[in-house]
């Protein structure tokens, strides 16, 4: 096996990637060996080791010049391309002399029709950032919260439904909920307690934590928070809040009055829901000590979105609307998502009014595909089947006003024909084009992915205590990436 590149290589596509993944992995397990036994000393001198090391720098520069944002610059404009400037960039990653610059304040739109900050480091920055990750991450996933399944390694927001579900399907499970959402979190932590309690070196967090943003050619300070759009910032805030479900679970002793506390925590990022076996208990115990965890790291909870629920009268968590019908606990997609998304393919269909018919069918499939993918592990087949009749109404409107003057007969035989077997099958033909692949076609006809065919299938939870960093559990993460993480449980009708 060859060795990583060299610095005297002078092409990026010779470095031998294997053995650069095998020398940043040796490493990190080393460090989240050494967190285990809790020898903090050997923690920092090894992270000291790995952001030095070449094969760590030339993994960072790979995961910044690879990603979705790679295309997009920070306040100086510039963005990595060729083999030389990449190469460039690994010798420039040195922690002596380093000074991050200013973030690019940008803002997104949220579902509540309000904007979201946005700040966005120059490539350098970020893959500094990337650099120090790789020596963060094996003590973040060893001191991790045992529910805590937001912005960690080999975690899913199926695995946050499945812990959800366990807490709360058996016939004596708590019926009481506190749904917790943390008001701007990643703007709002306290930059003292990230710089007391983050392992990793504080000089550089302290410069990232202080380097501020331009809006509108004017700087601004940051006096609290991390920014949202660092690649290192999610992981801090998980560290921040790593303790919560302790926090909450002690509050309450393991029996009160001859009954049980039943307090459980799950938790997505700054998402996070808390189960008990009364609403009493939720207000005079839990809430006061959660409240109390998050002063300490200068948060709070919001108070528009926060509150406490019956699970007979049910609640929404990540996408899910999470309720219980008599013994049967059902978890399904929450109405809004349905509503966005179909709200997203109509507006898709009205931008395409001249389009032609096979591209709007292989554009609407990328999309079913996603939205049914992530929400195949719920109970989702009368979803599904309201997807498929609301979109078809759109369809055909669609087409009505591409053709106001042509009978319905002839726009079901162009639009809508039979094909294999199934009636009203929105398809279209393929032009045959010299270097056009079209991988999901078995023929020159492209037909529109319903969401009812899908079968639904239960996803098999992540164990708690899986470390990805632990040698424990290599052969258990292994298997998981090898066979499929679910369970047939039939196909829709």
């Amino acid at each position: 096996m060859r060795a990583a590149c060299a610095p005297s290589d002078l092409s990026w596509s010779t470095v031998d990637w294997r053995s650069v993944n095998e020398q940043v992995w040796r490493l990190q397990v080393r460090i989240a060996k050494a967190a285990r036994e809790e020898r903090w000393g050997k923690v920092r001198s090894l992270q000291r080791l790995l952001t030095r090391s070449r094969a760590a720098r030339l993994w960072a520069v790979r995961r910044v010049t690879t990603n979705k944002g790679k295309r997009t610059p920070g306040v100086d404009g510039v963005v990595w391309r060729t083999s030389g400037e990449k190469l460039a960039a690994v010798e420039s990653l040195r922690r002596r002399g380093y000074c991050p610059q200013p973030l690019r304040r940008v803002y997104i739109p949220k579902r509540n029709q309000k904007l979201r900050p946005l700040s966005i480091p120059t490539m350098r920055d970020r893959a500094m950032q990337a650099l120090y990750l790789l020596a963060l991450n094996p003590v973040a996933e060893t001191l991790a919260d045992p529910n805590s399944y937001g912005f960690r390694l080999r975690r899913c927001v199926a695995d946050a439904w499945g812990q959800c579900y366990i807490a709360l399907a058996k016939r004596h499970a708590p019926e009481w909920i506190f749904e917790g959402d943390i008001e701007a979190c990643f703007d709002r932590i306290s930059h003292p307690w990230l710089l007391a309690n983050i392992p990793m070196d504080r000089e550089v967090l302290r410069k990232w934590l202080e380097a501020g943003y331009l809006e509108d050619a004017t700087f601004h300070r940051t006096l609290a928070g991390t920014p949202q759009g660092g690649i290192i910032s999610p992981v801090i805030a998980n560290l921040a809040l790593d303790g919560l479900e302790e926090a909450a679970r002690g509050a309450v002793p393991d029996r009160e009055n001859g009954v049980r506390s039943k307090v459980h925590v799950v938790r997505y990022a700054d998402d996070f829901v808390i189960t008990a076996a009364s609403k009493t208990q939720l207000v005079e115990q839990v809430i006061p000590a959660v409240e109390a965890f998050l002063a300490e790291r200068g948060l709070r909870l919001s108070p528009e979105k926060s509150k406490i629920t019956h699970i007979r009268q049910g609640f929404e968590f990540l996408g899910a609307h999470v309720r219980k019908y008599g013994q049967k606990l059902m978890m399904k997609p929450a109405k809004g998502n349905l509503l966005g998304f179909l709200a997203g393919l109509r507006s898709l269909l009205r931008k395409c009014s001249g389009a032609e018919t096979w591209r709007v069918i292989r554009e609407l499939n990328r999309r079913i595909r996603g939205w049914v993918s992530f929400y195949r592990c719920l109970v989702s087949s009368r979803v599904f089947r309201t997807l498929d009749q609301k979109l078809f109404r759109s369809l055909w409107r669609w087409v009505r006003l591409r053709h106001p003057s042509k009978r319905s007969r002839w726009l079901k035989a162009k639009y809508f024909p039979r094909v294999g077997g199934c009636e009203w099958t929105f398809s279209a033909k393929v032009p045959t084009r010299q270097g056009v692949l079209f991988p999901e076609l078995g023929s020159s006809m492209l037909t529109l992915l319903r969401a009812s065919t899908v079968t639904i299938r239960r996803h098999v939870k992540v164990r708690a205590e899986a470390n990805p960093f632990d040698p424990r559990y290599h052969d258990y993460f292994r298997r998981r990436r090898r066979t499929p993480r679910s369970v047939v449980l039939g196909a829709t009708a």
